[in-house]
């Protein structure tokens, strides 16, 4: 498995940890964001990820079914890990607002899923796909991440496997400091189009 330290050596070398000010897909603002899309679109280097996120799922779930994942930030990251975990792999995306499954994708009754992001804040697009679990009659197993920037505030309350855990601090903007006041914020996120 690869170090933190290794870890978020590959993200900084991918351009996925980036700095300015950004307004994330929870609404909260930030001095960094994680940019999984461009560490997955250097497969050399993603894999390397995944493979240790890999061995950490395996280590902390040994059985279930199926990996679903939210598009659009999900679906590589459950895709790579679905082929290295051999698991089959869906996604959820979004229609009028809310997650659906489309393309006849199906969550079979008493299916195990595991959720699969690449990063989780407040863990909205989790929980959101675990109603899709719940509404066909499946049992949630766990979560996991690439990165987790939670800081122990997200609203799942089960456990989390992730390669890196950030603490990344976030602020409300009526609150924001004043090195953040003076940066116009960048909306990078896929709910913020």
């Amino acid at each position: 498995m690869l170090s933190l330290k290794e870890s978020l050596k590959i993200l900084k070398r991918t351009n996925a940890l980036i700095e300015g000010h950004f307004i994330l897909s929870s609404g909260l603002h930030s001095s960094k964001y994680v940019q999984c899309a461009q560490l997955m679109s250097i497969p050399n280097e993603a894999v390397k990820i995944c493979q240790s996120l890999a061995e950490k799922i395996k280590n902390e779930f040994t059985d279930f079914d199926i990996i679903l994942s939210p598009a659009m930030g999900g679906i590589i990251v459950g895709y790579e890990l679905g082929k290295l975990l051999n698991k089959k792999t869906i996604f959820s995306e979004r229609v009028n607002g809310e997650f659906k499954l489309r393309r006849d994708f199906k969550i079979e009754k008493g299916n195990k899923v595991l959720i699969v992001e690449d990063v989780i804040t407040t863990g909205k697009s989790s929980l959101e796909c675990s109603k899709l679990v719940s509404s066909n009659s499946a049992v949630i197993i766990g979560y996991a991440c690439i990165i987790d920037r939670s800081n122990g505030q997200s609203n799942i309350k089960d456990k989390i496997v992730s390669q890196v855990q950030l603490n990344i601090p976030t602020y409300k903007k009526e609150n924001l400091p004043k090195e953040l006041q003076s940066i116009n914020p960048v909306k990078p996120g896929s709910r913020n189009l």
